[in-house]
């Protein structure tokens, strides 16, 4: 329900302005102070990551490597290799493990599919057989230039030839490819996660013959994800999960019931998996246990990680250390800035995305972040920190309960002095009404100015009556609250009577006080404090606004509410300042550069009042454009 706004305007008030202060001692002691506090974090965030990075974290690193290994996609295949395996049911068939005389037999079948190259896993030199058995063997096995024996022996430069086999087996090739564990390196756990790719300079039999497939290789320094280890260059070992490689029975290469048998350009592995020694056996990221992984297989992953020169690749070191540092600081200032709850939750989300990036990044390119400094670094920095924190919490925590118990005592010396001082004063104030009143009715005639002096004594009087009540009726919500005493009552007639009692002063600033009512129930109210609301918010209404102004006043009833508004044009109220307009004690620019006199308590009260009638009261206003106050009330209690 709007009306026309004034056309008046306000004149802004000047003031003077004021050169800026030099900064206290103090105030520049704290600046330096919190600047070394902060640096203080940064130069422990930064130790913390340097000291974890000297750790030899490899146990809890392999860890987390094979956590990516076991739960990623099993990489894709070549096909290049093929595994024939000795196995219990070959032992069945043979009645024994088969000597010379078997092997030369399948080793003659193997070679006329046209293999790239055969390797012999199977120690020959464990195999059966009589001398003119092994010469034959040999003789075969020298037919083919691509036949060996691997071994997990090593020669040294100028010690060719040292590591042949016995006669008469000494014609067939014995290459050094050999097995790692890391039981005295590394992790210590006893897995075996790499390959050797040259010894003191010399090649391995892996990337010999994985370079006939990839062609890149052929170049040693191209193999990716070398490492220095001793006098070898090793790369991790690309695994796949046991049983991916094509395997074909030893008997039914000798019985020719083999289906498919493809050998054409492939390297051919003979190995056993006769479950008589843990030598057979090795440890592997997918598995940890015995009787899984043959030593036959952990060469079919050495070749098929070369041919597709897939190695996994390790961050460097340079790499890793920023990362922890990363990590480190925005733990630190987690720790100390946020509140605890939302910081565990910050450092958790910040943990599992880590492992995230580390997980796709392996997936998707082979690379290996480091996991175990970051999630280290997560922990002490979030233990060194948390008693420095609760140091601080507790110190402040003594000096908010030192300060709130000094204002509480201020704040009873202060409400009891303005209950005092409110009771006190309205005595007097009652003799000043009581004897303006009296000379007012005296048959004594007065003067103009006399008249006029004793209306300014009963105005003052008035004005100081009324704001000695706003302040006991405050004193008494800081105390004990407010008993409401209920009684149905018609709000048209509550607002009535203080549309009458306040038309005198809409007169004296010719101001019409227009009212539109609608006929409304009787209202369970308290009817002195709703009387005390309405009263406020038409007076104000009446003290802003211009004068030969308009001032409305309504009711209705609205979805079982009762609403009233309270609409003038008057010097309105900005927007920064609408929020704050109901605080106690606030005053908005306009009042106090106006000459009118306030407690800055009318608004408070009339917000309280209103609530508990479990009502709200709200304002509409733009500064310059007048204000609306809305009033909305419950019909039942």
């Amino acid at each position: 329900m709007g009306l026309p706004p004034s056309l008046s305007t306000l004149n802004n008030k000047g003031e003077t302005a004021r050169a800026p202060r030099a900064p206290s001692l103090f105030a520049r002691f704290f600046g330096k102070f919190k600047f070394l506090s902060k640096s203080l974090r940064y130069i422990l965030a930064f130790a913390t990551a340097f000291l974890v990075s000297q750790i030899n974290l490899d146990y809890i690193e392999a860890f987390f490597y094979d956590l990516r290994v076991k739960y990623r996609m099993a990489p894709e295949i070549s096909g290049d290799i093929i595994q024939i395996i000795t196995d219990s049911k070959t032992v069945e068939q043979f009645k024994g493990v088969p000597g010379f005389d078997v092997h030369q037999l399948v080793l003659e079948k193997v070679k006329n599919k046209s293999p790239y190259a055969i390797v012999y896993v199977t120690d020959l030199t464990t195999i059966e057989g009589t001398d003119e058995q092994k010469k034959s063997f040999a003789r075969t096995a020298a037919e083919f230039e691509n036949l060996y024996q691997v071994t997990d022996e090593l020669e040294m430069k100028g010690e060719q030839g040292k590591i042949n086999l016995p006669p008469p087996l000494d014609t067939i090739k014995k290459a050094s490819g050999p097995k790692t564990v890391d039981s005295k390196l590394f992790a210590k756990d006893g897995v075996t996660r790499r390959l050797f790719v040259s010894y003191q300079d010399q090649l391995m039999l892996h990337p010999i013959l994985a370079s006939h497939y990839n062609s890149e290789i052929k170049e040693a320094a191209k193999i990716r994800g070398q490492i220095d280890v001793f006098d070898s260059k090793q790369i991790y070992i690309n695994f796949h999960p046991t049983g991916s490689f094509k395997t074909i029975r030893f008997e039914d290469i000798f019985n020719g019931t083999a289906t498919d048998l493809n050998l054409e350009n492939k390297i051919v592995l003979i190995g056993d998996d006769l479950g008589k020694s843990h030598n057979e056996y090795i440890y592997t990221p997918y598995l940890r246990t015995i009787n899984t992984t043959t030593i036959t297989e952990m060469h079919a992953n050495m070749f098929e990680t070369l041919i597709q020169n897939q190695s996994p690749l390790r961050t460097p070191k340079w790499f890793d250390f920023l990362m922890t540092l990363i990590i480190s600081v925005l733990t630190v200032n987690v720790v100390l800035n946020l509140k605890p709850v939302r910081g565990i939750i910050i450092l958790a989300g910040t943990a599992v995305s880590v492992w995230v990036l580390a997980y796709f990044s392996f997936f998707l390119f082979g690379l290996w972040i480091s996991l175990a400094q970051i999630y280290l670094a997560i922990f002490l920095c979030y233990y060194f920190f948390i008693p420095y924190r609760l140091i601080i919490e507790n110190r402040r925590s003594w000096e908010y309960y030192q300060k709130n118990r000094l204002l509480s005592q201020v704040e009873e010396l202060k409400t009891n002095f303005i209950s005092l001082m409110s009771h006190d004063l309205k005595t007097p104030i009652a003799r000043i009404q009581g004897m303006t009143d009296i000379i007012a009715k005296d048959s004594v005639a007065l003067s103009n100015n006399q008249r006029e002096a004793l209306d300014t004594i009963k105005v003052s009087s008035d004005d100081l009556l009324k704001f000695i009540n706003s302040i006991l009726n405050y004193a008494r919500i800081e105390s004990d609250g407010i008993e409401l005493h209920w009684q149905n009552k018609d709000i048209n007639e509550l607002i009535k009577d203080v549309v009458k009692k306040n038309e005198f002063l809409a007169k004296l600033k010719h101001i019409q006080l227009i009212t539109e009512f609608e006929p409304l129930f009787h209202v369970k109210l308290d009817p002195e404090l709703i009387k005390q609301v309405f009263s406020n918010l038409i007076e104000n209404a009446i003290k802003y606004s211009p004068e030969n102004s308009k001032v409305l006043i309504s009711t209705e009833e609205v979805d079982g509410k009762i609403i009233v508004q309270i609409a003038d044009q008057g010097v309105g109220i900005s927007g920064d300042e609408l929020s704050n307009i109901f605080m106690k004690f606030f005053r908005s620019k306009e009042a106090k550069n106006s000459p009118i006199k306030g407690s800055g308590l009318g608004l408070y009260l009339a917000k309280y009042f209103v609530e508990l009638h479990k009502g709200q009261i709200k304002v509409e206003s733009s500064q310059g454009l007048g204000s609306t106050f809305t009033v909305e009330l419950p019909v039942r209690n």
